[in-house]
């Protein structure tokens, strides 16, 4: 004959808990007791794979990935109250039991998901999403050319001429010129034997 347990299956999951924190907390004091103290300024700098760090580590990030961040972990979490819903919704014993659990759930998940929806629409409308925000700047420049001169310039169109191989071979044949004479002629004096 079976006896009662005297922990229930979440006492039994609390147990697990405290051993498991148990355990770390104390290697984590046993090593701090142990482990020998000698810092240097090489042992207190960081390490950045093996690489001399150089400057301060207080650099600071874009906005934009903090914003990716929060909406990222809005969607995590959101898939986190999915998994749950999806087992009750599916749960046949609920359905029937009640008709109206069915409609119930669904109902309120698709008012979840609605809300969820509206926020990435208002972040993805705000610009928030798009990583790169283009900036248009006309660019200015102080010198005496009239800006017109630069309109001018920028609305002349240039003809792009067909390539022809035939064409190209007569200008190099042209271009080939006789060797290149030295400007100077070099003197080598012979050493004398006389000695």
């Amino acid at each position: 004959m079976d006896e009662p347990s005297q922990i229930s299956e979440y006492g039994k999951i609390l147990l697990m808990a405290i051993i498991g924190i148990l355990l770390v907390a104390g290697t984590m004091l046993l090593a701090k007791f142990l482990s020998p103290k000698n810092p240097n300024p090489i042992k207190l700098s960081t390490y950045e794979c093996g690489e001399e760090s150089k400057g301060t580590s207080w650099v600071q990030f874009n906005p934009r990935f903090y914003v990716i961040a929060l909406v990222f972990l809005l969607f995590d979490v959101e898939l986190l109250f999915i998994f749950p819903w999806a087992t009750v919704f599916g749960n046949a014993d609920f359905i029937a039991a009640d008709s109206r659990w069915g409609w119930f759930t669904l109902i309120e998940m698709g008012i979840f998901l609605g809300i969820l929806v509206v926020g990435l629409i208002y972040v993805w409308k705000s610009g928030d999403i798009s990583w790169i925000k283009p900036t248009n700047q006309k660019p200015t420049v102080s010198v005496g050319i009239p800006p017109s001169a630069y309109d001018q310039l920028n609305a002349t169109t240039y003809a792009v001429r067909d390539f022809k191989e035939k064409e190209i071979e007569e200008v190099l044949a042209e271009k080939a010129a006789a060797p290149v004479k030295l400007g100077f002629k070099p003197k080598f004096k012979k050493p004398n034997s006389e000695s």
